[in-house]
């Protein structure tokens, strides 16, 4: 039975998620023929990883003939999901407001990044004016 999954995945898992995520599924050699050819991995590496994600939950596997199809079980926005999750309670005390008020103070923002912050707020608002189509102005 697998474990639980984490909520985090390393860089080596992540990158293997996606080249999952594109193929949608595939064998250990579909893996090791996807990664660039500037970063080869032995098939025993890319083998364990993806066992190691199976354990995880991550991914699943089924025998077609002599070979392990892997697929993924979690979508690319539930592992966002669950990675923000993971930071908000371990780094902003479960506080999303901590969190953007950090992004907010920390990372060089261009105007373009702020009104699109804005624009999703008020898309989340909901007596959002705008959501309806009636954008009014203040006097």
């Amino acid at each position: 039975m697998a474990r639980k999954k984490s909520p985090t995945l390393t860089d080596a898992e992540l990158r293997f998620m996606r080249i999952l995520w594109e193929l949608r599924s595939g064998t250990v050699n579909d893996v090791v023929e996807a990664l660039p050819p500037d970063e080869p991995l032995a098939y025993s590496t890319v083998l364990t990883t993806l066992r190691i994600l199976e354990e995880k939950g991550y991914i699943r596997h089924e025998k077609l003939g002599r070979a392990f199809v892997y697929e993924p079980v979690v979508q690319p926005s539930e592992a966002r999901k669950d990675a923000l999750q993971y930071v908000l309670d371990r780094f902003f005390n479960n506080s999303p407001e901590l969190l953007l008020a950090n992004v907010m103070e920390d990372e060089n923002l261009t105007l373009d990044d702020l009104k699109e912050i804005h624009s999703l707020l008020a898309k989340r608002r909901p007596d959002s004016d705008e959501e309806h189509g009636n954008s009014q102005q203040s006097s």
